[in-house]
């Protein structure tokens, strides 16, 4: 079903469940995601798994799927011998698989685009560290064609997640600047603070006065982490606040392996919506399953 409302109208009359990890749902399909490009690489191989991944959380009750160009950059195309055209049509496709396990659905459903921070391309674990030694401008030159192009697809918003500093958050919003379409600024966080060290209430000022961003929060992040997270969130920039933590294992760049123990629980969205979430969801980990209860717990929750 194409939706009929922009989502921020809906932000404003429910609370709006996100998908899952898309990665951690192709694993379970059985793709192989060895590789620097990480699910963009299946955008080229194997885009049935994708809009097969996207389906399945809407089956499961999403009402919002993040597509697969987190780590979709014309660079890291290029490094693969991908040419611009053939990479622009690549992240066009993105949006476009989404939209149809959308248009599958019986109730709305709507497409974020996905930006990813710089560090993904990079593919070394430096998305959970940011401070790269790019300027704000260097940034804003980094993600303005790939912001464009997503842009032209006409997602429903453009997702920027697991932002690690200000100032790529500066860097993005910029880009975005002009692109017709709203977006959310999430970002990965440790405590109160974003990966960078930088108080939350900081980073989530930069978002307060922009009138395209429809919400603000926290994702890619401890379970724990997110309560006092939203709360900040909500007090800062009085907008609708979007939270989707990780399963609670821990990411070892070195070894591309997860560790430790699950500790995404669905019941804690009760307290999310209590200090003003209204996007809710899960990011690295959290499957349909987890997604099927928080969709349970919201249901008519306005």
């Amino acid at each position: 079903m194409k939706p009929v409302r922009t989502l921020a109208a809906a932000l404003d009359e429910e609370t709006v469940v996100l998908d899952g990890g898309l990665s951690n749902q192709l694993v379970a399909q059985g793709c192989d995601l060895s590789d620097s490009l990480w699910s963009a690489r299946l955008l080229v191989e194997e885009p049935e798994q994708i809009e097969a991944a996207h389906a399945a959380y809407v089956r499961a009750g999403a009402r919002v799927l993040i597509t697969s160009s987190y780590q979709a950059t014309y660079e890291g195309f290029a490094q693969r011998g991908v040419g611009k055209e053939d990479a622009s049509e690549l992240l066009v496709r993105s949006v476009e698989l989404a939209r149809r396990a959308a248009r599958a659905g019986e109730r709305e459903v709507w497409v974020a685009a996905s930006v990813g921070p710089y560090g993904a391309m990079l593919a070394d674990g430096s998305e959970y560290r940011g401070r790269y030694g790019l300027s704000v401008a260097e940034l804003e030159r980094f993600h303005r064609p790939r912001i464009e192009t997503l842009a032209s697809a006409a997602p429903d918003v453009l997702a920027l997640e697991t932002v690690p500093d200000t100032d790529e958050a500066e860097a993005l919003l910029r880009a975005a600047e002009g692109s017709g379409v709203p977006v959310w600024l999430s970002y990965s966080i440790e405590g109160e603070h974003t990966r960078a060290g930088q108080p939350l209430a900081e980073a989530f000022a930069l978002a307060a006065g922009a009138d395209q961003v429809v919400a603000v929060g926290i994702n890619c992040c401890e379970p724990g982490d997110t309560d006092r997270a939203v709360e900040i969130a909500a007090s800062v920039t009085g907008k609708p606040v979007v939270v989707y933590p990780n399963s609670g294992e821990e990411w070892d760049a070195t070894a591309r392996a997860w560790r430790g123990e699950a500790a995404f629980d669905p019941a804690r969205v009760r307290s999310w919506r209590a200090a003003g979430a209204r996007l809710v969801g899960g990011c690295c980990r959290v499957g349909p399953d987890g997604i099927a209860e928080l969709s349970a717990l919201t249901a008519g929750a306005a």
